[in-house]
């Protein structure tokens, strides 16, 4: 879910946002004054990937509606405050500082990984320009391990698991699918899906070396409207199974495409999940062969979860895309509550290390030492209702259902992050 601009570019933005640091110590309203605590949402709400970010947006105010009916954050309540990035590097970047130019101090991200290192990177400088008015990250969905490795930064928080840990969770659930003999890899041609294709084929060797890897495809982000010629390379491999990081419109569009080509395999995705996607997998006729592996599902058997998700669908007719939105949400106010204040320098040091019960039911932990979130993780499929199982996707009449569930030792993969930490 990140979009990787040219180099050239991303050095001009990022430097000359940076360099403007002194400007963005403006005065400015201070959130203690206000008695609201906002956060800022900065994610595409036009364009192409609109939809992406219109669902996540409401999934926050959901979730800052729970937790203020539940008396706030340090008896303050909570505001998201959304920011459309447009899905462009420099209107982030553009977004971000006019959030600090209005006093908001937390911001959170998700959807596009060259994003979130500017706004990791932007932030870290801001910061040690502008002691005193630190702002902290709080990213929930952009996942490219360079975030919490090389790039990793005191003041960037992922709850998101990472590509290297969701990968690690779909080629331990392939251990015992022998069926999978022949694997297609198809990605977005940029950071994300680069990774995701490496990881693939790392992976994939190391724990199913039998399994042949029959094609290895990158396409540009959101500019195909029509994937036939791709579903038409895959059919002619012989593949019996994709493996795919396409989010979005190119996750819909990519299974629409095997519809109309009548291809059958099983996909193996990060995003089948997302607006689109359980329509399209409908449409396909793919009953139970498009996974997702994810943090949590709607229909996992677990009582406070599906409460949650019953309002959620009740008031705003959304699903929750993101659980971990929620585990963000709720430790953040936690973190507050802990030090009763909103000072990101006092939030960040309360986050590091916080243990949680996570959204769906066991224990999450932030990792300290490069703040990455560890939390359980699960395998799901798409197809008819089974009993027992309330909800359906996009009033399809299918749902998620669990197919593994793979614990936090399973995708504790090592981290190479030497973070600097403030004095």
């Amino acid at each position: 879910m990140k979009w990787q601009m040219p180099k050239k570019l991303f050095g001009l933005a990022a430097a000359g946002l940076v360099a403007g640091a002194g400007y963005l110590a403006l005065p400015q309203k201070s959130e203690a004054q206000s008695g609201t605590i906002r956060i800022a949402y900065v994610d595409p709400l036009s364009g192409p990937m609109a939809g992406i970010g219109d669902a996540g947006l409401k999934n926050f105010q959901y979730i800052l509606e729970e937790i203020n009916n539940k008396g706030g954050a340090n008896g303050k309540k909570l505001e998201i405050v959304p920011f459309d990035n447009k899905l462009n590097a420099q209107e982030t970047i553009v977004q971000v500082q006019k959030a600090i130019d209005d006093g908001i101090r937390i911001i959170t991200q998700g959807n596009g990984t060259a994003f979130a290192i500017a706004i990791s990177e932007f932030v870290t400088k801001y910061n040690e320009r502008n002691p005193g008015k630190e702002v902290i990250y709080l990213n929930y969905a952009a996942v490219d391990p360079i975030l919490t490795n090389a790039k990793c930064s005191y003041w960037h928080f992922r709850w998101d698991a990472n590509t290297e840990q969701k990968m690690a969770a779909i080629t331990a659930f392939l251990k015992d699918r022998k069926d999978v003999k022949k694997m297609y890899l198809i990605n977005q041609d940029y950071a994300f899906g680069q990774g995701v294709r490496d990881l693939a084929l790392k992976m994939l060797k190391e724990r199913r070396p039998d399994i042949e890897v029959v094609g290895n495809e990158l396409h540009p982000l959101a500019k195909i409207t029509d994937f036939a010629p791709y579903i038409a390379k895959i059919k002619a491999s012989g593949a019996d199974s994709i493996i795919t990081g396409n989010w979005g419109s190119d996750i819909a569009l990519l299974i629409k495409a095997a519809a109309d080509a009548g291809l059958q395999v099983n996909f193996f995705t990060f995003y089948a999940g997302g607006t689109g996607g359980p329509t399209a997998i409908k449409q396909a006729n793919l009953a139970n062969r498009v996974y997702a592996v994810g943090e949590g599902f709607a229909n996992i058997d677990h009582k406070a979860s599906q409460d949650f998700e019953k309002g959620l669908r009740a008031k705003y007719k959304v699903g929750l895309f993101y659980p971990r939105g929620v585990n963000q949400m709720r430790m953040l106010a936690e973190a507050i509550n802990k030090t009763k204040s909103e000072d990101p320098k006092k939030i960040a040091a309360a986050l590091e290390g916080m243990k949680f019960e996570v959204f769906n039911g066991g224990q999450g932990e932030m990792r300290a030492s490069d703040h990455q979130f560890m939390q359980p993780m699960y395998m799901a499929s798409f197809g008819p209702l089974k009993a027992g199982l309330p909800f359906d996707e996009e009033n399809t009449g299918w749902g998620w259902s669990v197919a593994g569930k793979v614990d936090p030792k399973d995708t504790n993969v090592p981290t190479t992050c030497k973070m600097n930490r403030p004095s």
